[in-house]
């Protein structure tokens, strides 16, 4: 989960020195190619996960154990993905649309049941999911102006919640129950700085797209002008 959705890799040419794929290659991306696989069994593990989690009115330390193996793959196939669609350069609109869906359903259905179960409180799982849905809905309203990049900030916040809602699934006790507090809190404290960067990020976008748009409006005018003075 990094901001940028991380898309599918696949395609019929054969790779170039360095594990690249050439330009034709990026052209012929599959829809059924192993990064996109990937993502799809991300998508199918969500209601497994949540089902496991929710087994024996949700106490059961056994199924929370298979609940967080399902949970650690999804976050695994995350990983996988995204590497092999930045190291093949590969992006089908498949891809584009589902990973990201993929990466927040995964993390909400978490947040959701354990709030639920009592163990999370519900203002901690408020923020994080306001948070993702609101920056989401950002960058499609500066779409047009141009692309808000993936922060380091961005993937340390992901790997937080993943570490944290992780270790909240296991049914801990002691000192890791302690612990596991301290990293949600953690994970809370960059989920909400790096979300008001994104905000920053987006406003100096979107004006400089704006500036840039009456720039070439002035300057249409102006040769518009001086076309009809000759």
């Amino acid at each position: 989960m990094t901001g940028v959705p991380a898309s599918a890799a696949g395609g019929t040419g054969r790779p170039a020195p360095g594990g690249k794929l050439g330009a034709a290659a990026v052209n012929q991306a599959s829809l059924w190619n192993i990064a996109n696989i990937l993502t799809m069994v991300r998508l199918l593990l969500v209601p497994g996960f949540v089902i496991l989690l929710l087994q024996n009115g949700g106490y059961d330390p056994a199924w929370r154990a298979w609940a967080w193996a399902a949970f650690a793959v999804a976050m695994i196939t995350d990983l996988f993905d995204g590497h092999l669609a930045r190291t093949y350069n590969l992006v089908t609109d498949f891809g584009k649309i589902a990973d990201p869906i993929a990466d927040k359903a995964i993390m909400a259905a978490g947040l959701i049941c354990l709030s639920a179960l009592g163990d999370l409180p519900w203002w901690v799982t408020g923020v994080i999911l306001f948070r993702e849905l609101g920056i989401t809905l950002m960058r499609f309203w500066v779409i047009r102006h141009g692309v808000i990049p993936a922060s380091r900030g961005g993937k340390m916040k992901t790997l937080a919640q993943g570490t944290a809602v992780g270790m909240y699934v296991l049914a801990l006790t002691g000192p890791l129950a302690t612990l596991r507090w301290w990293v949600m809190a953690v994970a809370v404290v960059l989920t909400v700085v790096t979300g008001l960067d994104y905000v920053r990020q987006a406003v100096v976008l979107r004006r400089r797209g704006l500036a840039a748009e009456r720039e070439a409006v002035r300057a249409g005018d102006r040769k518009d002008a001086s076309e009809t003075a000759r």
